[in-house]
């Protein structure tokens, strides 16, 4: 019998595929039209590293096509990308060359679980839909090992409370792998950093009304749409039993804990 591929290689063979020869095929990006909303998510996480990147020590994990760490690197910051698709660091190292960002801005392939940076060496992390590609509590604990004891981490994770959101997910397999699926963070997951980190902090949700305005997208009512379900998800989001069931949460780690439980 043939052996299996591990989980890194088909999360690794996957995502070549999508940013490299999938990346314009229909079938391969058919849930691209939920990102419409997602404008969001991003500019909270932006406004959040604009006031703290300047002359930092940055990493975006787990970067893709690396537009997080050029992003930062164009604001100030010594940006750093790891990603284990080869395809996805291609990618990232052309578009630094294109923008004249090659010597603010490194890329390379690397284990997420296990990478090659010394102990304590960033300000900063930022973490975009990633951490339920790896295994949990290695990512965690890598995590909590590169960071500086007084280093922040900011994370934008899908979660997996909605069962109708999550039935989408089983529905369109082709579009994610079977470890992804099965390990959409939850509010345990999520607190579960407190075992290598002193402070877990969920900053916001988002997306939960808003999720109604996709179908608007390629229409002149998209915007004013979007806008008014962003008023509804305002108020529907401060309610502690509903606000677990929105699209996404951002949270923060700090205080990374150095000892036997994160070596």
């Amino acid at each position: 019998m043939q052996p299996q591929p591990h989980r890194k290689e088909l999360e690794r063979d996957l995502h070549d595929h999508l940013r490299g020869s999938g990346k314009h095929d229909p079938h391969c990006n058919s849930n691209k039209k939920f990102y419409s909303i997602s404008r969001l998510n991003e500019d909270h996480v932006q406004a959040w590293l604009a006031q703290r990147c300047a002359g930092k020590i940055v990493l975006d994990y787990c970067c893709g096509n690396g537009q997080q760490a050029l992003w930062l690197a164009n604001r100030g910051a010594v940006a750093h990308g790891i990603d284990i698709s080869p395809v996805s660091i291609e990618n990232a190292r052309r578009e630094a060359d294109q923008r004249a960002l090659s010597g603010k801005v490194t890329f390379q392939v690397m284990d997420a679980e296990a990478t090659g940076f010394a102990d304590s060496f960033f300000d900063l992390i930022v973490i975009s839909g990633v951490l339920h590609h790896l295994d949990l509590d290695r990512a965690y604990r890598e995590l909590a090992r590169i960071l500086k004891p007084n280093g922040l981490i900011i994370v934008t994770e899908a979660l997996r409370h909605n069962l109708l959101i999550h039935w989408y997910r089983k529905l369109t397999p082709h579009l994610r792998s079977a470890w992804e699926t099965e390990h959409i963070l939850g509010k345990e997951e999520i607190f579960s950093a407190s075992r290598y980190f002193g402070a877990v902090r969920v900053e916001r949700f988002f997306h939960l009304a808003t999720l109604g305005a996709v179908p608007f997208r390629n229409l002149s009512l998209f915007v004013p749409v979007l806008n008014l379900l962003q008023a509804v998800d305002t108020a529907l989001l401060r309610l502690p039993w509903l606000k677990w069931q929105s699209w996404m949460a951002v949270f923060v780690l700090e205080q990374p804990i150095k000892g036997p439980s994160s070596s």
